[in-house]
């Protein structure tokens, strides 16, 4: 079973400030990080870590920069499906607090301009029992039409929505797992109660739905179930949150595509979001391959 995650990616730029600044007001950075991210790319990776077969499709602009993102990016997939477009490389830069939070802003071309069905060999690759894993960066048109052709494909669809931009929870129709974070699953369904939310997301067609609550860990929700399995995060000291997020996803997904179970995949995706926050950087923060495999065999060790 191989796992198609299609995204974007991007280049990161990271200010840490003891604070962020204030309208108007310039502040000097303590120190400054370069790297790559996007939601697509960190999601891959972290999967490609957990030990899954990851295919990775997304788009890179025609500059130099692309090239240095291709290179970073072959120590843990496989790049050929990486199309260029004539557009800049699409950028984040990261506002980082001493505490670990953190406020970004992305500039997304590329990522708007891709087009997975009409651009690449996706569809060409995908087969019966293969996992799509998508993001909220690519237009919504694009992406809604990739998950009904995986759909009925056969191939189970995961959605991580975020960032949400224009989607709405009439998207889900073809989402066989909804990923979201607390306050997206508020915004998405209009539900300050996430048991509320989360009947609304099954109503409009999800059948699971995993909920993130940042340091207080997780819910897990299948539709037959009428209350979430509540996962907590481990105790650690938080550097940086940037892309925490995307490495549960990816974790969690890619456990999913070795047969593992959404609990037990939720289980290993938490530990390894909370090594995560306790190191500065995105991609630069996840867990290795030998890391995420020792993560693995405590869990099943635990649950024996």
């Amino acid at each position: 079973m191989r796992l198609h995650v299609v995204g974007n990616v991007c280049v990161d730029t990271s200010f840490r400030l003891p604070r962020l600044p204030r309208p108007g007001e310039t502040l000097n950075a303590t120190s400054i990080v370069e790297g790559i991210g996007g939601k697509g790319a960190n999601q891959a990776v972290a999967a490609a870590r957990s030990g899954a077969v990851v295919c990775f499709w997304s788009a890179l602009g025609d500059g130099d920069m692309a090239g240095g993102v291709t290179e970073m990016l072959k120590s843990d997939l496989e790049v050929d499906r990486l199309m260029r477009l004539p557009l800049p490389t699409d950028r984040s830069t990261i506002l980082l607090e001493e505490g670990g939070e953190n406020t970004i802003v992305s500039a997304v071309a590329c990522a708007q301009a891709f087009d997975p069905i009409r651009q690449s060999a996706l569809t060409q690759t995908w087969s019966k029992g293969d996992i799509l894993l998508m993001q909220g960066n690519l237009s919504r048109e694009a992406t809604a039409a990739c998950l009904e052709l995986a759909g009925r494909s056969g191939l189970t669809t995961v959605l991580n929505a975020s960032p949400l931009s224009d989607m709405t929870v009439e998207d889900l129709a073809d989402v066989d797992l909804v990923i979201v974070n607390q306050g997206e699953a508020s915004a998405l369904t209009g539900m300050e109660s996430l048991t509320a939310a989360a009947d609304l997301l099954f109503g409009n067609g999800a059948r699971s739905a995993v909920v993130t609550l940042g340091s207080q860990g997780s819910l897990i929700w299948d539709r037959a179930d009428h209350a979430p399995v509540i996962l907590t995060a481990p105790t650690s000291a938080v550097v940086d949150t940037s892309g925490a997020g995307d490495c549960f996803a990816g974790v969690l997904v890619g456990l999913l595509a070795q047969g593992r179970s959404l609990i037990a995949a939720a289980k290993v995706a938490t530990t390894a979001a909370g090594v995560s926050v306790g190191r500065l950087g995105t991609l630069a923060s996840y867990p290795s391959r030998a890391e995420i495999s020792e993560i693995i065999k405590k869990s099943e060790l635990e649950n024996t």
